[in-house]
C-alpha cells in the first residue's frame, strides 16, 4: 500500500500575507489542497520546486479582483498529501493528477499560469488537453525532451537534492531569489515539510526532469511544443533577468509560439528563479493587462501592442 501523509493544518496558521481558505479535492487516493479566490474567468497558477501555492500569494489579492485564482500544491508539496517513499513520485503521477484536479473542480476555458515544473507538468496536460484552456502564461520553465545537456545550475542543483544531507526549504527558495527574504517568509515555505519524511516530494523533483529521450514525460512534452507551435489562441512569455537555471528558455517559446508575437517582449528586471516571490505584484498586473489585451481582440478592438 501506498503511504501518504499529511502535514498538521496548524503548520499553516498564521502565515504572513497568506490569509485563503483551504480548499480539498480527493485525487487519485490523496487529498489534494487549493487556494481558490474571486470570480470571473479562470486562471489557474501552478508552483514548482521546491515551493508551494504561497509563491502567489503577492499575485492573488490582485488578479482576484478581476478573476477566478486557482492554486493548487502538488502532491508532495504545501498542504497537499505526501508521499512518503521517493519512488512513489513520477512524472505520470503528477501528470494524471493535474488532469484529474481539472476534472473534478469542473474548470475551462483555464488562462494558465505556469513556473517551473508547473510548466513541464501544465504544458504537457495543455498539450494533451488544449481545449480546456483559453490563454497561457509561460514564465521561467522549459519543456525538456532529453536532446540538449542541461546547464551546470540545473545539474549541480540536481546532485544536491539527490545527496545533500540535509535538504533546508526555505534557504533554498532564499538562493533562487533575488530579493532578501524575512524569516517569517523562509519559515512559511517551509511549513509544509516539519522533517524529513515531509521532503520525499522535493528531493526527487529534480531527478524527474528528462536527461534522455527515453525518459517518463519526453512523450508529453514533445506532444506540448508541436501542439505550442499551432497555438491560436493568446500566449504570453515572462521570464526574469536573474535566473541561471532557465535563462534562455524564454527564446524557443517567443520563437515557436505564434501568438506569443502578439504580446510585448517583457523581462522581469530584479527577479530570480522565483519572479513571483521577488515581483509578484508587477507579474500579476502584466497578466491582468495581457488578459485584457486578449479580451479586446475577441472584441475586435485594436491593442496597444498592434
Amino acid at each position: 500500500m501506498i503511504k501518504m501523509i499529511r502535514t498538521p493544518e496548524s503548520n499553516f496558521i498564521g502565515l504572513p500575507g497568506y490569509p485563503y481558505r483551504p480548499n480539498y479535492v480527493d485525487v487519485q487516493g490523496g487529498r489534494m489542497h487549493y487556494v481558490d479566490e474571486g470570480s470571473g474567468e479562470i486562471i489557474l497558477c501552478l508552483h514548482g520546486e521546491p515551493s508551494w501555492s504561497y509563491l502567489y500569494r503577492k499575485m492573488i489579492p490582485i488578479l482576484s479582483k478581476h478573476y477566478r485564482v486557482i492554486a493548487p500544491d502538488f502532491f508532495g508539496f504545501g498542504q497537499s498529501d505526501k508521499f512518503v517513499r521517493a519512488k512513489d513520485y513520477s512524472f505520470n503521477m503528477h501528470y494524471q493528477t493535474l488532469i484529474r484536479f481539472i476534472e473534478k473542480t469542473k474548470l475551462k476555458d483555464i488562462t494558465l499560469v505556469v513556473q517551473d515544473w508547473g510548466g513541464l507538468i501544465g504544458l504537457s496536460v495543455l498539450g494533451k488537453h488544449p481545449e480546456l484552456f483559453k490563454r497561457v502564461v509561460i514564465m521561467n520553465t522549459s519543456l525538456p525532451i532529453g536532446n540538449r545537456k542541461m546547464p551546470l545550475a540545473f545539474r549541480l542543483w540536481r546532485a544536491f537534492a539527490k545527496y545533500a544531507p540535509v535538504f533546508p526549504i526555505g534557504k533554498i527558495l532564499q538562493r533562487g531569489t533575488y530579493s532578501k527574504l524575512d524569516k517569517a517568509t523562509i519559515a512559511a515555505y517551509e511549513a509544509p515539510f516539519p522533517d524529513k519524511r515531509f521532503k520525499a516530494g522535493p528531493r526527487v523533483w529534480p531527478s524527474l526532469v528528462p536527461m534522455k529521450s527515453s525518459d517518463q514525460g519526453v512523450r508529453q512534452m514533445k506532444r506540448a511544443r508541436e501542439v505550442l507551435k499551432t497555438w491560436n489562441k493568446p500566449a504570453f512569455v515572462l521570464f526574469s533577468a536573474n535566473d541561471p537555471i532557465t535563462k534562455g528558455a524564454d527564446k524557443w517559446f517567443r520563437k515557436n509560439i505564434p501568438t506569443a508575437k502578439d504580446e510585448p517582449e517583457i523581462i522581469i528586471q530584479r527577479a530570480g528563479h522565483f519572479l513571483q516571490e521577488d515581483q509578484g505584484k508587477k507579474i500579476a498586473e502584466h497578466i491582468h493587462e495581457f488578459i485584457q489585451r486578449s479580451l479586446a481582440r475577441e472584441r475586435g478592438e485594436k491593442v496597444e501592442s498592434e
